[in-house]
């Protein structure tokens, strides 16, 4: 595999080496769709049984973006059929959206949530990286609509890309920043969020205290589980003052704790196999979100959803990127990147290798449920507890087999799907 080299004299930080993730061959790919909401992560339609006609008029509803690479020129894209292979998309959501309720509250609108999720090649795992907004990095030149390019910035929060050029720039910056070629993307705004959750019927979050958030609009007055949709559930993923040690970082851990808790739900309730409850959310979807052209096709949106579904919980894993906090300088109040651990994750997701994080590693803003039950393997996991020798490397070692220490990524926060975990009030 070739990779592609970047011109390091327009920045005064390093990043990693672009190069082309695993991505689906161009001879498949079929009926069904995902659409993994902002700040979280997590699938959405299948069509397979929806008129042809009713896909047409969902299809329409979709405002579409165009990815391009550096030079301007749009990014070839495989055709649609029944998926094969991995896959990496880019999901955003953005504050201060034309329209939405936060509207005008600043000049520029921010990438305020970046969930990078990568699919490996033999469809068995998934890892989903939260980009943290405040991440200090090189923001490259990027083609804007009016045929200029920008300049590029070194030393820059994260997101502040879309409001130098839109979610192409915040691709593009993300792939400088990771490594990986990322052609599918999405946006969602944050009243988007809200309706999203409240079509899926709501999501249970525990929480280990009361959190109460005036900033984000948040009151949950006791500790427990609670189900939150609609601006509740907005309140939620926002909040970062209630969480943890207030940062972005604590934030991250905390969204983590929805996002694990949605995905189970989807697959617990059959949601990603019931047509019916799945165009429901199709159709909340496609008016909720800006996708990438790649991305904006129900036939493509549903093949990555037949592939999620599958995957079971406990090869699906929320990390974060590698950052921390308290430094000066340029990081002053922000987040700096822990390179040498990102490296080391990023290595491992190039390729397919297991993301196997420490006892005790969710982050500030979260922790184990110490009232959850016992994890119950998936039927596909114990269906495949004894891979055969040609598995893929992606899957952890069979229930009751130790990782070795080298097998750990020490230092890397997060959980898998499987974990219940409780948000830590501050």
């Amino acid at each position: 595999m070739t990779e592609q080299k970047r011109d390091r004299s327009i920045r005064s930080l390093p990043t990693a080496q672009v190069r082309h993730g695993r991505l689906p061959r161009a001879s498949a790919w079929r009926t069904a769709l995902s659409v993994i909401s902002s700040a979280l992560a997590v699938v959405l339609v299948s069509g397979a049984s929806v008129a042809a006609i009713t896909l047409g008029q969902l299809d329409a509803n979709i405002d579409q973006v165009v990815l391009t690479g550096a030079d301007g020129e749009a990014r070839e894209i495989p055709q649609v059929g029944q998926w094969e292979g991995g896959f990496n998309v880019l999901l955003v959501g953005v504050d201060n959206a034309e329209g939405q309720r936060d509207a005008g509250q600043r000049e520029a609108t921010l990438n305020d949530v970046n969930i990078l999720i990568h699919v490996a090649e033999d469809q068995q795992s998934a890892v989903a990286v939260s980009i943290p907004r405040d991440l200090v990095v090189p923001i490259p030149e990027c083609p804007l609509p009016d045929g200029r390019t920008s300049f590029a910035m070194s030393a820059q929060p994260f997101n502040s890309a879309f409001g130098v050029g839109g979610l192409n720039c915040v691709v593009l910056a993300a792939e400088a920043l990771t490594g990986l070629e990322i052609p599918y993307a999405g946006t969602i705004s944050f009243d988007g969020v809200a309706l999203m959750s409240t079509a899926v019927g709501g999501v249970d979050v525990c929480i280990d205290a009361p959190i109460r958030d005036p900033f984000a609009g948040l009151d949950l007055p006791t500790a427990g589980t609670h189900t939150v949709e609609g601006y509740t559930a907005l309140a939620f993923l926002r909040t970062r003052f209630g969480i943890g040690d207030g940062s972005d970082l604590s934030r991250i851990s905390n969204q983590q704790v929805y996002m694990s808790s949605l995905m189970r739900t989807l697959q617990a309730e059959g949601t990603l196999t019931d047509p019916s409850k799945l165009y429901g959310l199709a159709q909340v979807a496609t008016k909720a979100m800006s996708l990438s052209s790649s991305l904006a096709s129900l036939d493509t949106m549903v093949s990555m959803a037949l592939v999620l579904k599958d995957i079971p919980t406990e090869r699906i894993t929320f990390v974060q990127y590698p950052a921390t906090t308290g430094l000066g300088g340029v990081y002053a109040s922000k987040a700096a990147p822990l390179e040498d651990l990102a490296d080391a994750l990023f290595e491992k997701i190039r390729n397919d290798e297991p993301i196997l994080l420490a006892e005790g590693s969710t982050g500030t803003g979260s922790t184990i449920d110490p009232n959850a039950p016992a994890p119950v393997p998936s039927p596909i996991e114990t269906a495949t507890a004894a891979p055969a020798p040609s598995a893929s490397p992606a899957v952890p070692p069979p229930p009751g087999e130790e990782p070795t220490e080298s097998e750990v990524l020490d230092g890397v926060l997060g959980q898998t799907a499987a974990q219940q975990t409780c948000s830590v009030a501050n």
